[in-house]
C-alpha cells in the first residue's frame, strides 16, 4: 500500500489551541491567533486535551490519499463513520488486469499461494467473460474478491482520528488496516506532534489496555493497575517501531 498526506488544516497543532481559547476568552479567534504564541497554544492545548475536552481538535482536517488497499481493508476503513471517503469506482473503472493485496501468511505458504492465485485467475477471468458478454461492469464485479486492491480519498478531522488510532493500531486490529493506521499516524505527527503526542492504540491514549483476557500484553489492565502488579508498559516502544517500519 501507498499512504499520502495531501491536504490538513494550515497551522493544524496552533488551531485547537486556538480554539480552546476562544472558548474562555473575551477575545475573538482572529484576534487569538495574531497574539497567542505557539508555546501558548501547544501548552494549553495539552492540557484541554488531557481534561478530556477533545472536541477543540475537531478544527483540524487530514485529506489523505490511500493506494492499492484490499476490498476487505476498505470495508473496515469506512465503518468509522465521522469522515469523507471517495473510492474508486468499480462501476466506472475497467479492469483490465485483477490487482491483489496477498495475506502475508498466505504469501509465505506455498500451497496456500497456489489455491490463493487459481482463485484470483477464476475471478479474473470470470469478470473478462462476462464484460465480453456485454454485461455492464457494475454487474461484472460481483466476480471480484475482497482481495481485490483499491484507492481512497479519506478526510478526517483530528479526533475522528484519534479513535481510528485507538481501534485500529492495537496489536489486536486486522493486520492490513493496522498497518494504514500506523502509517497515517506517521504522517499525522509529523504536522501536529502537540495534538497527536499520545495518538496510538487505546491502551497508547488512555495508559491501560482495556481488551481485558485479550490483551496483547504491551500495556498493563486497569485491574493490574489497581492490584500494583502492573509491569511497565511497552506501548510507546512498539508505536514507534511500527511507525518506522510502515515509513
Amino acid at each position: 500500500m501507498k499512504v499520502d498526506l495531501i491536504s490538513y488544516t494550515i497551522d493544524c497543532d496552533k488551531m485547537p489551541g486556538i480554539a480552546a481559547f476562544t472558548s474562555c476568552s473575551k477575545r475573538s479567534p482572529a484576534e487569538l491567533r495574531k497574539t497567542k504564541t505557539k508555546e501558548q497554544t501547544d501548552d494549553f492545548i495539552r492540557r484541554v486535551v488531557a481534561y478530556g475536552h477533545h472536541s477543540v481538535i475537531e478544527h483540524s482536517y487530514f485529506s489523505f490519499s490511500i493506494e492499492g488497499i484490499s476490498r476487505a481493508c476498505s470495508h473496515e476503513l469506512v465503518r468509522h463513520r465521522i469522515a469523507s471517503f471517495t473510492q474508486q469506482s468499480q462501476r466506472y473503472v475497467k479492469f483490465n488486469e485483477l490487482n491483489t493485496v496477498v495475506p502475508p501468511k498466505i504469501e509465505k505458504n506455498k500451497e496456500a499461494k497456489k489455491i490463493f492465485d487459481e482463485s484470483i485467475e477464476k475471478s479474473a477471468d470470470a469478470y473478462q467473460k462476462l464484460l465480453d458478454l456485454g454485461i455492464a461492469p457494475e454487474d461484472a464485479r460481483y466476480c471480484f474478491p475482497n482481495a481485490a486492491k483499491t484507492n481512497f480519498v479519506v478526510t478526517m478531522n483530528a479526533r475522528s482520528l484519534m479513535n481510528f488510532f485507538a481501534l485500529r493500531c492495537c496489536k489486536r486490529a486486522q493486520w492490513e488496516i493496522h498497518e494504514l493506521a500506523y502509517r497515517m499516524l506517521k504522517l499525522v505527527k509529523e504536522k501536529a506532534p502537540v495534538v497527536f503526542e499520545n495518538a496510538g492504540a487505546s491502551c497508547m491514549q488512555r495508559g491501560y489496555c482495556t481488551e481485558g483476557e485479550l490483551g496483547c500484553g504491551l500495556a498493563p489492565t486497569l485491574e493490574e493497575i489497581k492490584k500494583g502488579t502492573a509491569k511497565e508498559s511497552k506501548i510507546k516502544e512498539y508505536t514507534e517501531k511500527m511507525m518506522k517500519n510502515n515509513s
